[in-house]
């Protein structure tokens, strides 16, 4: 009995200890309420399979360091069941491994389910086998899809709970999304759109989890669904009912880079602005999408011309280091509205205008505490205000933060955080190749056949749409037609030359004449389609026409987008060069492959036999495979093979996809410039880089994909390259800078000091090696006054103190971080009566 009793206590004892730490989530008109106390909650995407579970740890630490209190992320239906009914949780697909770690850290998950994800993913995150159950349409009032789509949404939801993974079972889930940016299409789906909504609302809640779930850009999201915002601003944005809050599931950090396109960024100033007035406005829950970029592995790239890089200018960029100054004013962000939680949470704000353009927001609690944001939304032009008795400069296009309705603790147009300038150390990829003679003897090779080489080939009359009939298990797919020519045919009668007219829906395509290379033509991200003419030459008798059409990405939005076709629809025709006369061959019995030879015969993992290795390597050749063994650079940087020489196709380490490279498409000479103002409403056109440059040059490879030594890169070249120009680039800190005035606020940390002191202290400029085990080793710039440029390239003003650089150098060499009174008292004074700034480059080592 006493035995008995003793199991009994110890089962009561395990079911209080498993359930204690369950919580409850809610939500009322102002924000999400866990455990009965509103939050207010930053939260930052991170897409799991985006980067290696050896990286996940480390961002989501990085993410929690920068003020982050959830990680939210996209579950990628088309991962998880590439076929049906057969499931893949595993590497960089563990999304339970990954929800776990993120608890591990202490955080938040915010889980999006959709399972339509966007994402600039494949196909919106839609697996391919979709498309051909009979009788489907997608995202729409059918009971096909809405079968499917339940039952997917269901299973992750089960694996959720059998994890306890739901804040109501103790985990950190503490909301999840159904559906995905619906109401920005909704319209062309007609009268069936507000019932499939409503039942999508349904379902997701009939399964039970336990917390909220949202619905963005769904202004008639169903009750009890959040509607939320997504954009770059959401300050003015309203929940469809007062018993919901104000939330923002993406803030665009930046925006996406295209194959052809120019690299977008956004300014922190910017990015600061819309997180302050998101916050100012009665926002608390705000999301950065993306807080971590990451890579497009495999062909995972949507579109379609997605590039390979998802670093989308991040606060943890591509290869999971910090982006400064970005990530650290950001964090500081985040610190000044956590200071003013307790107002934030307790009211509604009361908003007044301060003069035209100018505008205050007070939130008081009951108890006497009081903070207030007041912003200057004019695009040029800086404001003095006076609030509360007590005077305040405004700089255009920015909010101030007061936690006490007093004091200001941060601008957003003020950073405070240091800037880092990365660069990249080349070597090469073959370190023995270091003569003319050996260069290319590290390398074998496979020619890819032209045109029809697997018995899986088939002949169909006329022309078959691409995604149809590959169901996209390749990029590419064969259209071959042999045909015999008479001498006497017209076309011929101006001798052998003739024009091959293709038309395709796109998304490029090469057309090969008797096993030749005649031409080839790409789309782009603003239109896939293909209309080539080629001239080419055929002969009387046998003529064999090969076009290869491939495919760059699966267009992931829009309405009706998996109705988006590729390939060659035609017409295809042979048209006489000047008499007029012209051959149809688009109805005409085709034969077709899906895919290469080489993908079947297992090259990507470098194990074939049939490896040719001669010292005539082949180069700036077509449809060429390419293999050589590595050692991998020495150290823990990160590593990116710089694809410089190299055409199209795509890269595997070790067996492993690093994605599509496509550094032969050149970025257009127009729409950059030297700086981009912060100050007015941004586009994703507003600021962009790297005009007249490759749109993507360096290819992230995964320190955990490699081994010290014996490491195979294979590669497949679809449009001719020379392999040996390949070399690492391992990512190495650069410069460091800060650049701090005399009228910055107080560092963040000294909020928490009396008021007699703070009043006593001084703006600081500091400055922290990002490696622990590295210091200060020189200074490469220092000036106090009127210094002028950005990182990298800062100049004298006018007015220079000329003891700066001395106090610098004492203060900050051999020192891993160091800290510097932005004052006269410090620094001397140049000149009197000046605004002065403090601006410092240094080196670390």
């Amino acid at each position: 009995m006493r035995r008995r009793t003793e199991i009994l206590v110890l089962l009561i004892c395990l079911v209080i200890v498993t359930t204690s730490f369950a919580s409850t989530v809610t939500y009322d008109h102002r924000a999400i309420v866990i455990d009965g106390k509103r939050r207010v909650l930053i939260s930052g995407s991170i897409h799991y399979p985006r980067s290696t579970p050896e990286m996940w740890p480390d961002l989501i630490q990085k993410s929690k360091d920068g003020g982050l209190d959830v990680i939210e992320t996209y579950v990628f239906w088309n991962l998880h069941e590439p076929v049906r009914n057969q499931y893949n949780f595993e590497g960089r697909n563990d999304l339970v491994k990954f929800v776990k770690l993120v608890a591990e850290a202490g955080l938040y998950v915010h889980l999006r389910i959709g399972p339509y994800v966007c994402a600039e993913w494949n196909y919106g995150g839609f697996p391919l086998w979709l498309h051909f159950i009979p009788g489907i349409k997608f995202r729409t009032d059918n009971e096909p899809f809405k079968a499917e789509m339940q039952r997917f949404t269901a299973k992750i939801v089960e694996m959720m709970k059998q994890e306890k993974l739901y804040a109501s079972q103790g985990g950190p889930i503490i909301l999840s999304q159904i559906e995905n940016e619906y109401g920005n299409i909704d319209s062309a789906y007609g009268a069936a759109a507000k019932p499939y909504i409503k039942w999508a609302a349904g379902m997701a809640i009939s399964l039970d989890t336990g917390v909220p779930w949202v619905m963005c850009q769904q202004s008639d999201a169903p009750d009890p669904i959040i509607n939320t915002c997504n954009g770059f601003y959401c300050d003015q944005f309203t929940p469809n009912s007062n018993k919901k809050p104000k939330m923002w599931t993406e803030n665009w950090s930046g925006w996406f880079l295209s194959f052809g396109g120019t690299v977008p960024y956004r300014p922190v100033e910017d990015l600061a602005f819309a997180v302050a007035r998101f916050f100012q406005r009665g926002g608390t829950f705000q999301n950065y999408y993306m807080y971590h970029g990451g890579t497009n592995f495999d062909r995972t790239t949507g579109g379609p011309f997605i590039a390979t890089s998802y670093d989308y200018d991040a606060p943890i960029d591509e290869y999971g280091q910090v982006r400064q100054p970005k990530w650290g004013h950001l964090r500081d962000v985040h610190k000044a509205i956590k200071l003013c939680e307790e107002a934030l949470i307790a009211t509604d704000p009361k908003i007044s205008s301060l003069g035209p353009n100018l505008e205050a927001a007070v939130y008081k609690t009951g108890s006497g505490g009081c903070s207030a944001f007041l912003a200057n939304i004019d695009t040029k032009s800086d404001a003095t205000v006076n609030f509360n008795g007590n005077s305040y400069h405004l700089p255009a296009w920015s909010v101030s933060i007061l936690p006490d309705c007093k004091n200001v603790v941060l601008n957003t147009a003020m950073v405070n955080s240091m800037s880092v300038i990365p660069s990249f150390i080349h070597e090469s990829l073959n370190k023995n190749a270091d003569s003319t003679d050996s260069i290319g003897s590290g390398w074998s090779w496979i020619n890819e056949p032209v045109g029809i080489s697997k018995a899986s080939a088939f002949n169909k009359l006329g022309l078959l749409e691409q995604i149809n009939t590959t169901a996209d298990k390749s990029d590419y797919l064969w259209y071959s037609l042999s045909m015999n020519i008479k001498g006497d045919e017209p076309f011929l009668q101006d001798g052998s030359q003739t024009v091959l007219h293709v038309e395709s829906l796109g998304h490029g395509l090469h057309a090969f004449i008797n096993g030749k290379l005649a031409g080839s033509r790409t789309g782009n991200s603003d239109n896939a389609k293909v209309k080539v003419d080629i001239p080419i030459t055929v002969v009387p008798g046998k003529n064999t026409i090969d076009l290869l059409s491939l495919t760059v990405g699966l267009q992931n939005y829009g309405a009706f987008f998996d109705l988006s076709g590729a390939g060659i629809t035609g017409p295809v025709k042979l048209n006489g060069l000047s008499n007029g006369s012209s051959i149809d061959l688009s109805s005409q019995q085709w034969t077709y492959q899906v895919g290469l030879k080489g993908e079947d015969s297992g090259l990507p993992s470098g194990s074939s036999s049939e490896w040719v290795s001669q010292p005539a390597l082949p180069k700036n050749q077509p449809l060429i495979w390419y293999k050589t063994n590595f050692d991998a650079p020495t150290g823990n940087d990160p590593v990116a093979l710089d694809f410089m020489g190299m055409g199209k196709g795509e890269a595997w380490i070790n067996g492993q996809s690093i994605g599509r490279y496509w550094p032969a498409y050149i970025a257009s000479n127009s729409g950059c410039t030297d700086s981009c103002d912060y100050r007015g409403p941004y586009s994703a056109n507003k600021c962009r880089k790297n005009c007249g440059k490759l749109s993507q040059q360096l290819y992230h490879v995964p320190r955990s994909w490699l081994k010290p030594s014996g490491n195979i890169l294979v590669l497949f070249e679809e449009m001719g390259g020379d392999p040996t120009q390949l070399a690492f680039a391992t990512r190495k800190m650069g410069s460091l800078c800060s650049h701090v005035s005399d009228s910055h606020p107080l560092p963040m940390d000294m909020w928490g000091l009396d008021s007699k002191t703070r009043r006593a202290s001084n703006p600081t400029l500091s400055l922290s090696c990002p490696s622990p085990n590295q210091v200060i080793s020189s200074i490469k710039f220092a000036s106090f006054g009127t210094p002028l440029g950005t990182c990298g390239s800062f100049s004298h003003g006018r007015c220079s103190s000329a003891k700066a650089h001395s106090i610098v150098q004492k203060v900050c060499v051999g020192s891993t971080s160091c800290s510097i009174d932005v004052s006269t008292k410090t620094l001397g004074d140049p000149c009197k009566g000046v605004k002065k700034s403090l601006a410092v480059e240094v080196s670390c080592a």
